[in-house]
């Protein structure tokens, strides 16, 4: 479940996995399943979904941060410890298009708040927000490819209009870990700041966007938009691809591999 108080009201119910507080027309999500480091399942999708949705068409709101609780942003989807026939990854990839596509077509504005990791589908969705606020201690990964898959959630669309074919290709393929400063000096996030500095700067900036026109903000993220990304396009082949990946005998072996801590051996089947 997810409530939203005002900045007035008793805190959200910490068993929550998505929690929003509502500051004037300041809006903010919060990921809340640190003991998974954020990682992101159907119902916790379908959360974030409604209440994206929700806090756009609410004319108060004018702009909606997206954070996470502990010590990373989002480490991808939730694979789990149990057999992965349960793990229901394919609706996992759904909801999680349908996000994503709520996400970009938003009129209000979206800020990542990225203090720690964000991984795999944690990365999508903080790119799926107009604007991407790193700390010196965040990390960037994509790393489908070290358990059998590709990326989805829009990646493949959102990472190459972020800093260019050649280095979505090397993030992609090889799942190398990309430090905060590198990921600015490739232009994969909008700003990074010190660490010590990031709650600060993040309330700063969130009450400098919702300070501008909410009409100029929608024009302008919406026609941006447009010109960079096809992201229906790229959401439909990334789920064409992926759900026929999820049914392949070296996503198995790379999914025992992970939890093993071992390195896969895939065999191309």
């Amino acid at each position: 479940m997810t409530e939203q108080p005002t900045a007035t009201s008793r805190p959200s119910d910490d068993a929550s996995t998505v929690r929003v507080r509502v500051d004037g027309p300041v809006a903010t999500i919060t990921l809340n399943a640190p003991e998974r480091l954020n990682a992101l399942d159907v119902p916790m999708l379908r959360d974030l979904l409604e209440s994206v949705q929700r806090l756009d068409a609410d004319p108060r709101v004018r702009v909606i941060g997206l954070a996470g609780s502990g010590r990373g942003f989002c480490s991808g989807a939730d694979i789990g410890t149990g057999d992965l026939a349960d793990a229901g990854l394919d609706g996992t990839l759904y909801a999680l298009g349908d996000l994503a596509r709520a996400m970009i077509a938003s009129d209000t504005p979206l800020v990542a708040l990225v203090h720690g990791v964000a991984a795999g589908a944690g990365l999508s969705i903080a790119l799926a927000c107009d604007y991407v606020l790193a700390s010196d201690r965040a990390s960037f990964v994509l790393a489908f490819a070290r358990i059998g898959l590709m990326p989805d959630g829009g990646a493949t669309a959102l990472v190459a209009a972020n800093i260019g074919r050649a280095r979505a290709m090397r993030m992609a393929l090889t799942g190398e870990k990309v430090d905060a400063t590198t990921a600015e000096r490739w232009g994969l996030v909008s700003e990074l700041v010190a660490h010590k500095d990031f709650d600060a700067r993040a309330a700063a900036l969130l009450e400098e966007l919702a300070g501008r026109g909410p009409l100029s903000a929608a024009a302008t993220r919406q026609a941006i938009n447009a010109a960079t990304l096809d992201l229906d396009g790229a959401l439909t082949r990334e789920e064409v691809g992926q759900s026929r990946l999820l049914g392949t005998s070296d996503f198995a072996e790379g999914v025992t591999a992970f939890r093993e801590k071992r390195s896969a051996r895939f065999s191309g089947a």
